[in-house]
């Protein structure tokens, strides 16, 4: 099995190295936003989403530009098509939108760039290597120091980025295992977790994180920006910017809120696990998220992800195929399981939000891959309002129980929670 963690650390960067690692990171947005520029506008009229294509375009002008190294205007290139892939797709679906423009401290690295030990990092800048120590808890349990403190996890990919003054590596790392039985002796539950548009959370015990404070600020940043773009003035052009920063940090509050409520739903009900689906491929699996769709589910995850750690519940993913499709009760897959937000299944008949019916698939999806009848560990079930999910798909009642009904929550906006009466087994 492998296990993806994104380890946030600290850094003590030197004094003489604060100067040459913002200046690589104006470089680098420098790079993405030169290369956003001309993939949106294209050379022959269309816009440009291959990287191949940008790169060869791009590539000699960024290195005399810039002091920075190749790896990292590749990598500036990179940032900017994925951007610009994400906003051609909304054009394709009818919605509004402009051209990426980034303003972020942030900069890219991976082992070509970065050499990435236990307790510091190497970094490339415009002016040659600094070596940045890592700060970290006195608690070996706490994060980041569980992944950093195991040598089964390997650095993948980092981003460098600068908050307030202080400077953060945002670790991509990754451990594999095999998938020998665990030696688990008692009963344990899981908590799984659907993401969408309309809806940024709803977990199997049927609570709904409406999405609707998210998009309304994102259509509003949005129609700032493209104001903003349409007068073309340099005022403007710096006034983008700190659309940016607000959008960001407004966006980075709603998600720490969810992050934690969510926590909360796990330990309140005694969850071992929060299980997410897998999000590599997110922008096909949600064709219809939009660029900050896609950066606030693998951001709220993160935050899940090392969170969750301290109160000893960890975050996982699983593939998510066909989990909005299939019946959470009988395991019937059809397509036309599903219209929209309704979810009824043309076999047995269940009716439910098709939300929450995909939540406990994904929280299914992880008991089928943990537990088989080889596996010699103790029960996993996926934790319902009223009850759980057991491996072969049963409803188990909790012990005391007013009809074995399980219940969801109504739609209600972030930050609060709310489970109705309706129906939902």
């Amino acid at each position: 099995m492998e296990y993806r963690r994104t380890a946030v650390i600290k850094l003590d960067v030197p004094q003489d190295a604060d100067s040459p690692l913002r200046e690589t990171v104006e470089q680098f947005k420098h790079c993405a936003n030169t290369a956003s520029e001309w993939c949106w506008h294209g050379d022959d009229g269309y816009h440009v989403t291959s990287k191949a294509k940008a790169e060869r375009a791009l590539y000699d002008q960024l290195r005399d530009e810039t002091d920075l190294t190749a790896n990292l205007v590749q990598k500036g290139v990179r940032r900017a098509v994925e951007a610009v892939k994400s906003g051609v797709a909304r054009l394709k679906r009818g919605e509004r939108t402009s051209q990426p423009y980034f303003s972020a401290e942030s900069a890219v690295y991976d082992k070509r760039s970065a050499t990435f030990h236990r307790d510091h990092v190497s970094l490339s800048t415009v002016n040659g290597r600094v070596e940045c120590d890592y700060i970290l808890p006195d608690d070996p349990n706490r994060h980041p120091r569980t992944y950093l403190d195991d040598e089964d996890y390997e650095f993948r990919m980092a981003t460098l980025q600068r908050r307030d003054g202080e400077w953060f590596l945002h670790a991509s790392m990754r451990k594999v295992e095999a998938d020998d039985p665990e030696p688990y002796t008692e009963h344990r539950t899981v908590l799984g977790v659907d993401i969408g548009v309309n809806n940024i959370a709803v977990s199997s015990t049927g609570t709904f994180w409406s999405a609707d404070e998210f998009n309304h600020w994102r259509r509003e940043y949005e129609k700032r920006r493209g104001s903003l773009q349409q007068r073309g003035t340099r005022a403007a052009h710096e006034a983008i910017g700190g659309v940016g920063r607000k959008e960001y940090g407004r966006f980075e509050i709603y998600l720490h809120g969810v992050a934690n409520e969510l926590i909360e739903e796990a330990v309140e009900y005694g969850c071992s696990h929060i299980v997410f689906e897998d999000l590599t491929h997110i922008r096909e699996n949600i064709p219809q998220a939009t660029w900050q769709h896609v950066w606030a589910f693998r951001r709220l995850f993160q935050y899940v992800e090392y969170k969750a750690a301290e109160h000893g519940v960890e975050a996982v993913q699983v593939p998510p195929n066909h989990t909005s499709q299939r019946c959470s009760t009988c395991g019937c897959t059809h397509e036309d399981n599903r219209d929209g937000e309704h979810f009824e299944c043309l076999k047995c008949g269940y009716q439910n939000h098709a939300d929450y019916n995909a939540a406990k698939n994904i929280g299914f999806r992880y008991l089928r891959r943990r537990q088989n009848a080889a596996d010699g560990g103790a029960p996993v079930d996926v934790r319902l309002n009223r009850g759980t999910l057991n491996v072969s798909g049963e409803y188990v009642p909790p012990a005391t129980t007013d009809g074995g009904i399980e219940r969801e929550s109504t739609r209600k906006p972030y930050p609060q929670r709310a489970r109705s009466s309706d129906r939902a087994k």
